[in-house]
């Protein structure tokens, strides 16, 4: 008999007990072949699945594009997601070390998933008798982000659990930490720890210090509830709690991690206030990448790019300060509008636009909304055109009278808009005082054709046919970014060129995908361009466009539009002017013009407007200089309106009787005095002097002494100006 616990038993039992007991002996390396087998075909149906699980393009993260100016100081973000991807090398290890304490204290001793954490994790479910969240790793936490919802079910831990395994096999633990780091979430619009740095600290991550790396670590388990800016106390308790697991797993010690959560959370929140003022702007580099470079807005946004862009901030924020001030724009109620674009002479980049005085993104953009030009056509419709066909030169004579013309099957009948004709000026003047019969007149004799001609070399296709276009009287009209295009011609050697919003776009490792291209083309001769320069400078110095005040040189042209049937209601309001090295065109106007909705001024508002923002912007002290080969431009030669003629007999024995005549001078040189001598019926032109106010006549009869007069003559416009009373000299 043995003993078996106590208890005596009989041969027979305990010979039945020994062979159940050996039975067992005899399963147990089958039940663990078994265990081993499943586990080991689970795990390689686990990495079969991972290859269906994965798809690695999501790992690609959205990442954050920024606008640059051409000095590389950043002027915008575009992005859905604000997030700038970072290296791991440039994570501060202690930034790490606060994620694994608080997220994953075994993430690099396990393979994916955590076995103890998971059993914890279960209990905690069975116990709770819900699907409670737990037991993830921070590979997990990165499956769950990137490739699954957030819905809570057995099956989505499964799918969690087999793609964290197959992440942790195609990847190392660093490139695992890498991504999980520059994809979470932040709050307030944060995603990754570089933005999340930038934001709450205003600093790179490499720069964060342990404190400022454990409150980021505390954030991502509830972005919004651990807000430090909305629940501070709450956003210092998580972030003691990180500090503390970081000294319980050995990353800091006891004291200095007493000593951190001594500290505040010293949060540095620059305010990232929407940039108003280059709304417009973001919207036509955002045009311009999907039309010249193929690259959708959602790609823009997503895809980390850098694109350099010509703004002039100092021009760009000077335009939109002035949009906002009514002074500027003159109306019967204050809905006016305007539109503004500034652009360099040099290369076509556009430096600053403004879409409209309250312009919302992807809003009507007034830049590229087609408007009557009014006398701002004048220049390139018809003048520069006449000058380039040899037809006339800039001091040529044109008609300046009140005519009617056959303009297809009505008849046409320009006037001036102050109703008043001089039957005759020049082509300077016409221009300089924006008169509309010399223009009409001129382009009659150049012929609508070859106006149009140049109109299309200007990539300014109009349909209309008529004189009007002389006025700007246009069907469709034209855009201020158009118009800015076209009057770019005059100041660089009669060339054109396309104005471009993208100088260069870099993928976010660095690679150049696009860049801008400097392709002018030729409509007008170099010395037409700047005759017409020249021109255009007299408007602003002592026509049209003289209102406001600027240092530098500056050429340019008013124009108006008249809104029908009301008396000194105004439609449309323009002016383009340009330096040495900027053009600017101002629109102003209303969306919809009304007898109880329209401007009551004209060209001096937006003359003043564009004056003002060069000054603000620090760019109005520019000179024109002649280019190489071009005959400059003389200043107008102005005749005196009277002459005063004196004069008288004298004796000289070697000439006998002299007649020496004085006049009064004008303050131009230039001026040719042509003497005329007057016996009964007869006129002769006896002498011409220039650079002087007098004239002597020798051997004079004294029994017959002729009277005499003096007229001033202009030899640019070989006009003879009001002669001077008639003078019968006599002895002093």
């Amino acid at each position: 008999m043995e003993r078996f616990r106590g208890k005596k038993l009989s041969i027979k039992k305990l010979q039945n007990i020994k062979m159940i007991l050996s039975k067992k002996y005899f399963l147990f390396p089958f039940i663990f072949a078994s265990i081993v087998a499943v586990g080991l075909l689970g795990y390689i149906f686990i990495i079969f699945l991972g290859d269906y699980v994965i798809d690695e393009k999501k790992l690609i993260m959205d990442s954050t594009t920024t606008m640059v100016d051409e000095n590389g100081n950043e002027i915008a973000s575009l992005f859905f997601e604000n997030r700038e991807i970072v290296d791991i090398n440039k994570i501060p290890k202690h930034v790490q070390e606060a994620f694994v304490a608080v997220e994953d204290n075994r993430f690099y001793e396990h393979r994916g998933i955590d076995v103890r954490a998971i059993g914890r994790a279960v209990y905690r479910d069975i116990l709770a008798r819900s699907k409670a969240e737990g037991g993830s790793t921070l590979t997990q936490q990165l499956a769950k982000n990137i490739f699954l919802t957030n819905e809570k079910s057995w099956l989505r831990k499964t799918k969690e659990a087999v793609i964290a395994i197959n992440l942790e096999r195609r990847y190392t633990k660093n490139e695992i930490m890498e991504m999980y780091l520059n994809q979470i979430y932040f709050g307030h619009g944060a995603y990754g720890v570089q933005a999340a740095s930038q934001f709450y600290f205003n600093k790179n991550v490499e720069d964060l210090t342990v404190e400022q790396g454990a409150l980021l670590a505390a954030l991502p388990k509830a972005p919004n509830g651990y807000s430090p800016i909305n629940y501070p106390e709450e956003a210092k308790s998580r972030r003691d709690l990180v500090l503390h697991l970081m000294e319980t797993h050995g990353y800091l010690e006891a004291e200095e991690a007493v000593g951190l959560m001594g500290r505040t959370l010293g949060l540095n929140i620059i305010e990232s206030q929407e940039k108003q003022a280059y709304l417009t702007y973001i919207d036509m580099v955002t045009e311009e990448a999907e039309k010249k470079y193929g690259l959708t807005p959602e790609e823009l946004h997503r895809g980390g790019y850098e694109i350099t862009v010509p703004m002039n901030v100092a021009a760009q924020d000077a335009a939109f300060q002035r949009f906002q001030e009514d002074q500027y724009f003159p109306g019967t109620n204050g809905d006016v509008e305007g539109a503004f674009v500034m652009m360099d002479q040099h290369n076509g980049g556009v430096l600053a636009v403004i879409g409209g005085r309250n312009y919302v993104t992807k809003g009507i953009n007034r830049v590229t909304t087609k408007r009557q030009p009014g006398s701002t056509f004048k220049p390139l419709a018809v003048y520069a055109p006449a000058l380039e066909e040899g037809k006339y030169e800039p001091y040529s004579l044109l008609k300046d009278e009140l005519l009617s013309y056959q303009d297809g099957q009505e008849v046409y009948k320009p006037r001036n808009y102050h109703h008043q004709y001089k039957k005759e000026v020049t082509m300077y003047e016409a221009i300089k005082d924006s008169l509309n019969a010399p223009a009409v007149w001129a382009l009659n004799e150049l012929g609508i054709n070859k106006s149009k001609g140049y109109l299309e070399k200007l990539e300014l296709s109009i349909p209309d046919n008529g004189l009007a276009i002389a006025l700007g009287g246009l069907t469709e009209g034209v855009t201020p970014l158009e118009l800015t295009k076209a009057y770019r011609s005059f100041g660089n050697n009669g060339k054109i060129i396309e104005p471009y919003f993208i100088k260069e776009i870099k993928t976010r490792k660095g690679e150049v995908i696009a860049k801008a291209k400097k392709e002018e083309k030729e409509v007008f001769s170099p010395q037409t361009a700047w005759n017409m320069t020249r021109m255009l400078e007299g408007v602003v110095q002592d026509g049209s466009a003289q209102a406001g005040d600027l240092q530098g040189e500056l050429a340019g042209k008013t124009g108006t539009t008249n809104y029908p049937g009301i008396d000194g209601a105004i439609k449309d309001t323009w002016f383009v002017g340009y330096t040495q090295d900027v053009i600017g065109t101002v629109w102003m106007g209303y969306d919809t013009t009304t007898p109880e909705q329209h401007l009551t001024a004209g060209g001096a508002y937006p003359t003043r407007l564009l004056k003002d923002i060069l000054v603000d912007a620090g760019l109005d002290n520019g000179a024109f200089s002649v280019p190489v080969g071009v005959t400059d431009l003389e200043d107008p030669i102005t005749l005196p309106e009277k002459i005063n003629l004196n004069g008288a007999m004298t004796f000289h024995p070697l000439s006998l009787f002299t007649v020496n005549l004085e006049w009064t001078k004008a303050e131009d040189d230039r001026i040719v005095y042509r003497i005329y001598s007057v016996s009964g019926d007869e006129e002769n032109l006896i002498g011409e002097v220039s650079g002087v106010n007098e004239y002597s006549i020798k051997n004079i009869n004294i029994f017959n002494v002729p009277e005499y007069y003096v007229v001033p003559y202009n030899s640019q416009t070989k006009q003879e100006g009001k002669p001077s009373d008639t003078l019968r000299p006599t002895f002093r």
